[in-house]
Parts: C-alpha cells; sequence; structure tokens
C-alpha cells in the first residue's frame, strides 16, 4: 500500500506560536501543502541569536528528530524549504565565527576547560547549589528538557564521519548515553524521571513555548555542526567540551537537587552524570579528539571553535538565567 501524504504526518509535539516573521512564515509553510517559506533574503535583517531566526532553526532541526503533529514526514528535506534553512544556518554559523575566538588549539581550549574558575558569579550549577530555590531548578529542567529528552542524539550524526579510534571512542560514550543495551538506563528517560520528581510535563517538547532564544541556541548549535560533514571536528569540539566540564556541574546540580529536595530520580540523574562522565572526559579526549586529529590534523581548529562556541552560547544563556532569578523573575518566556 502506498502511504498517502496524512499517513505519513508525525503525531509528535504541537508546533510551537511563531516569533516573527521569518518563523511565521516557516510555520505556514508547514502546515500548507507545498506551502512556500519565506525569501531567504529576509534573514539578512534577523538577529542571528535572535528568538525568530533561532526559533526559525529550531523548528527546521526538529523535522529530523521527532517532527510535529499535523506536518508531513515528507518535508523534513522539502527544497521549496532548504534555502531559507540554509540562509538561517549560514547567519548563525557567520556570527559565532566572528564572536568566538579562532585559531586556538585544542591545548589552549582543553587546558583551560579543565581548570574549575574560582569564580562562580556566573556559575548556574553554583547558583543553584548554593541559593537555588525548587521554583529555579524547575525552570532549568523545563528549559533544559529540550535537549536531555534527546540526550546524545544530535551527537550521533558524527559517528559515520569519524573512523578508527575516534569512531571506537565515540560509540563508547554514546553507548552508555543510550543506557548501555538498557532502555531503562537511557539518559533520556533518566531526565524524563527527573522531571516527573520536579512535577513537570515530561512531554518531548513541552517547554518550547517557554523556552528562550539563547536556550535554543545551545541546542541547535549541535545539529549545525552534526548534520554538516565540514564540520565534524567542530561538533567533537562540542561533544568533548560537554563531557569534560559535565562532572562537576552535575556534582553541583546533584547538591542542589538533595538540598532543596528534589527527589531521589531528580538527584540520580546528575549524580549518574559525575562518575560517568569522568571516565568519558579521558575517553574523549584520548581517543576521540586524539583518534581524529591523528587522521585529520588540519582539524584542529574547528576542534578547538566548537568547544569554544559552546562555552559562548552556554554563557549567554547562564547570564539570562542569572539575571532573572537574581531579580526574583522567571526565566521562562511563558509561566
Amino acid at each position: 500500500m502506498t502511504a498517502t501524504t496524512s499517513d505519513r504526518t508525525r503525531t509528535g509535539p504541537a508546533l510551537p506560536a511563531p516569533r516573527g516573521p521569518l518563523s511565521a512564515g516557516l510555520l505556514t509553510a508547514l502546515t500548507t501543502p507545498a506551502g512556500a517559506a519565506p525569501d531567504a533574503r529576509e534573514v539578512a535583517a534577523a538577529d542571528p541569536y535572535g528568538e525568530d531566526a533561532q526559533l526559525t532553526l529550531y523548528v527546521f532541526y526538529e523535522l529530523h528528530y521527532r517532527g510535529f503533529a499535523g506536518v508531513g514526514e515528507d518535508r523534513e528535506w522539502d527544497p521549496a524549504l532548504m534555502p531559507l534553512r540554509r540562509a538561517v544556518e549560514d547567519r548563525f554559523l557567520d556570527a559565532l565565527r566572528a564572536d568566538v575566538p579562532g585559531g586556538r588549539s585544542t591545548d589552549e581550549t582543553f587546558g583551560e576547560l579543565l581548570v574549575e574558575s574560582t569564580d562562580h558569579s556566573g556559575s548556574v550549577a553554583y547558583h543553584l547549589e548554593h541559593h537555588g530555590e525548587l521554583w529555579q531548578l524547575r525552570e532549568y529542567a523545563a528549559l533544559r528538557s529540550l535537549y536531555h529528552l534527546k540526550e546524545a542524539d544530535p551527537h550521533a550524526w558524527v559517528i559515520p564521519r569519524l573512523r578508527g579510534r575516534a569512531k571506537a571512542g565515540m560509540v563508547a560514550i554514546e553507548y552508555d548515553e543510550f543506557g548501555a543495551g538498557r532502555a531503562e538506563r537511557i539518559h533520556a528517560g533518566l531526565f524524563a524521571d527527573l522531571m516527573t520528581d520536579l512535577e513537570l510535563d515530561t512531554g518531548y517538547g513541552h517547554y518550547l513555548d517557554a523556552a528562550p532564544a539563547d536556550v535554543l541556541a545551545t541546542v541547535n548549535v549541535m545539529t549545525l555542526f552534526g548534520l554538516r560533514r565540514a564540520l565534524r571536528g567542530a561538533l567533537v569540539g562540542h561533544f568533548a567540551c560537554v563531557e569534560v566540564t559535565s562532572s562537576p556541574g552535575s556534582r553541583r546540580l546533584a547538591a542542589a537537587m538533595r538540598r532543596t529536595g528534589a527527589g531521589p530520580a531528580a538527584e540520580r540523574f546528575y549524580a549518574e552524570h559525575v562518575e560517568a562522565d569522568a571516565v568519558h572526559e579521558q575517553i574523549v579526549r584520548r581517543e576521540v579528539i586524539g583518534g581524529l586529529l591523528a587522521d585529520e590534523p588540519r582539524l584542529e581548529a574547528d576542534v578547538a571553535f566548537g568547544a569554544d562556541a559552546t562555552v559562548f552560547l552556554e554563557d549567554r544563556l547562564g547570564a539570562r538565567l542569572l539575571d532573572a532569578w537574581r531579580a526574583g523573575r522567571s526565566a521562562l518566556r511563558t509561566t
């Protein structure tokens, strides 16, 4: 039997509300058979880190994951939509290249990441550990759910683009992220349990409308790096940055969950990452980065760029969260 368009329509999360002309035009195109996207030339006027551009990119990228209710699966690579997507991607990537120092070695980049700063004024994890209230932990989990409910999926794009030591090391870490063969241990599922403890909705993509652009950018950058083979070094750098910095931050977040009585599953998610990511850090530096650069030494600057771009975007997000919470305000777009 031949599948009809309706048969191929996803029953995933609902489409979000638009945040500007680009996202409004894309959402209209996706809900209209063979609908046309906005003119890609309109992207030049958009803030590359702004709500409209980041939501547009997020919606495009979600078509590669679980899609949206009412949107046909055949829209994933609709050629009529690709000029807009490429224009928004390039605008975002150009902004990152302008704002993130280039030409650094991996030793410089990761040497800094391996030393935990004594200045905690910009650390969200430190704030939550020592000063965070339960409502702030709930907001943090709701916003992070846009990634953690598909944890490790964006990094899997790079596996076919690696070989030898780099591929073996990457697969070893991803195997752990996906539960080491046990469905109940998949990290995305453990995060859903955390959300249950915090009395949050565990629906995939449920908090998209509540998430500001700074959150979307931290998720979008993984898929941007992942879907372009030319940026495989940058995705390895992103992945390595996450693994290297995860263990100290997770220790603080586990302490925050414990101090506020968030619940055993909430504490367990971060406690799990303290030990696992300490091991992953060694593998990713020695095998994944070491193996990649042994095969393709010309990618060293890309690896450093991927890590530095990750820090840049996380710092932007951290500043937004802390500015709101220290003022007693919600960091969500919608409460």
